[in-house]
């Protein structure tokens, strides 16, 4: 896990150290342990190194091969990376250290492009190959790990985060009208290529992007198919599989590290059950808050079970509410692009907590859109009219109508979140296969999974998914909606998880990362919104309409979206983030 950057010039001049310092000065918290650059006239490559495979400086980056004729910057983990090596080293490759990334450079040698359909990881890396002058930017299936570009008429340049490319200058930092309307419509999600600014895009999940001078290609080497197996599978079948995949999933993630590997324990069905399978005696972190007049600030009491059971070795955080607040812009500078979900600030305070502990945890993230564990599915697969009409009463954060109303006329446009929503929904699957299909390989790349990794990155800890493991996650594509639905969504876990954990956890409501203080804005978080969205700046950007603003100051708490967020909050997080970085 690291932090990559690099330059590509069009012209004819030469990338330099000082561009490139500048990019890899931001991406610092990635990769506190190493550091290093390479230049050969139109490429320069950055990058900053978090050791957990193969700790000497053999693994040093970026990893030049003077023989291929190949540099490579990388960022992730290949969790197969023992047997391709193994493989490689059949065809007559040698080697010269343990680590994953001369694994990537290698099978780039032996297979091209292609490479990327033989790793099992979370990977974002440029490869640069200097026989056919051309540079390789390549993304894992499931976008777990982030990849951002600008360009010009002089150069491309790519980072790990936004904000690294903003470092080097030279950006477009207007507003895309488009990407605002995805903001403001689908909790922060922003789809690549988008981004909120005009100016950076990002490289699609399961995509590469090819540059040379002659211009840029893109290719997709992987899709998610729903397309049920020609064999009918029993569910005592459908559950053993499942099993069999994720234990899989859980012991290469454990495995593909020369670091100690912990468990993020939320106290619900998803972390509980890699602690279950992980069965070891592992760490633990698990962070709770202060409760609030409607809602309470932890979850330890679940949490405790699972430490009880297995014996882990646990570290127990509480942060009090006045933390949040203060700690907030910090959380909010470390995002890539604005984030609204209310457990990122949670997320940033545990990582730093963790971080002093271990380089590597495991997390549960992508649990819930896997195996349908969200209570909109279940409204949606009952509601009625097109497929569009159906998702979006359950899951736009506000209508057209209401972007209109909410933003000023410079950005008034066609109903772009509608357009972009329908197009994902096409296919011959059932309607929760679509939209499972469209969360997993959409909608959860830009809101939990990338926040996942921008909070534990910015303190250089890595974190990793195993619910996304795309073996897992094509295997559950398949399998029958009904079937995850039963017992309230995730079905197929709650059965795995019967003989491993207690009741109480598998048949509990399905809870969230609780930050009462985020969710219910009163007192002190309340006035700094106010100052916040009527401050000079926000004023001067003309983004919002005065009037809304207003409304949702008079009464934040009856302005709610249909996920329960606040649209005050939703307002409030993007100015904050547009004055942090622009």
């Amino acid at each position: 896990m690291c932090g990559i950057c690099g330059e590509f010039r069009f012209d004819a001049n030469k990338s330099d150290l000082q561009t490139l310092s500048k990019m890899m000065d931001r991406l610092a918290p990635r990769g506190p342990d190493d550091y290093g650059s390479f230049f050969d006239g139109a490429i320069g490559l950055g990058h900053r190194r978090l050791s957990i495979i193969d700790l000497s400086n053999r693994a040093h980056q970026p990893m030049f091969d003077q023989t291929l004729g190949l540099s490579l910057v990388f960022n992730g983990t290949i969790y197969n990376y023992r047997q391709l090596r193994r493989e490689l080293i059949q065809y007559g490759h040698q080697f010269t250290s343990e680590s994953d990334t001369e694994v990537i450079l290698k099978s780039y040698a032996q297979w091209g492009e292609d490479c990327v359909n033989h790793f099992d990881g979370m990977f974002a890396f440029g490869l640069w190959d200097n026989h056919k002058q051309q540079l390789l930017l390549a993304r894992d299936r499931l976008g777990i790990k982030p990849l951002y570009f600008t360009e010009n008429t002089n150069s491309l340049r790519f980072a790990s985060t936004l904000p690294a490319l903003l470092a080097a200058g030279e950006v477009d930092t207007t507003i895309d009208p488009i990407a605002l309307h995805h903001h403001l419509s689908l909790h922060a999600v922003v789809p690549a290529p988008r981004t909120i600014l005009q100016g950076v895009r990002k490289l699609a999940p399961g995509t590469i992007l090819i540059v040379n001078s002659k211009g840029k290609t893109v290719k997709r080497y992987w899709t998610l198919s729903a397309n049920r197996p020609e064999t009918p599978l029993t569910e005592s079948q459908w559950i053993e599989a499942t099993h069999a995949a994720l234990k899989g999933a859980v012991d290469s993630h454990r495995l593909a590290a020369d670091v100690p590997v912990g468990v993020l324990l939320s106290g619900g069905l998803d972390s509980s059950l890699l602690v279950a399978l992980l069965d070891q005696n592992v760490n633990t972190f698990s962070i709770g808050f202060e409760d609030a007049p409607k809602e309470r600030g932890s979850e330890f009491e679940y949490s405790d079970q699972i430490v009880a059971r297995y014996n882990t070795n646990h570290h127990r955080y509480t942060i009090p509410n006045n933390q949040v607040l203060t700690r907030l812009p910090e959380a909010i500078a470390a995002m890539s692009e604005p984030m609204v979900a209310q457990d990122a600030v949670a997320f940033y305070l545990l990582a730093e907590q963790v971080s002093q502990s271990v380089k590597v945890v495991q997390s549960g993230q992508g649990a819930d859109e896997v195996f349908a564990g969200y209570f909109w599915y279940p409204l949606m697969q009952a509601a009625q009219g097109s497929d569009l009409d159906r998702f979006k009463a359950f899951y736009f954060d506000r209508t057209h109508e209401e972007f209109l109303q909410t933003v000023n006329p410079n950005y008034h446009g066609e109903d772009h979140t509608s357009q972009l929503v329908t197009d994902l929904l096409k296919g011959s699957e059932t309607f929760l296969d679509k939209v499972l299909r469209m969360d997993v390989t959409t909608l959860i790349v830009d809101d939990p999974v990338k926040r996942v990794d921008n909070m534990t990155m910015a303190w250089g800890l890595e974190a990793r998914v195993p619910f996304l493991d795309h073996h897992l996650v094509e295997l559950a594509a398949t399998m029958p909606p009904e079937l995850k639905l039963k017992e309230n969504g995730k079905y197929p876990l709650k059965a795995i998880a019967r003989k491993l954990l207690p009741a109480a956890v598998i048949d509990r409501p399905k809870g969230y990362f609780p930050v009462p203080a985020l969710k219910y804005v009163r007192g002190e978080f309340l006035e700094t919104m106010r100052e916040v969205l009527t401050s000079q700046a926000c004023r001067e950007r003309q983004l919002f309409q005065t009037d809304y603003v207003n409304k949702l100051l008079a009464a934040p708490e009856s302005y709610m979206t249909p996920l329960q967020g606040s649209k005050l909050w939703h307002l409030a997080l993007l100015e904050m983030w547009l004055q942090k970085n622009i």
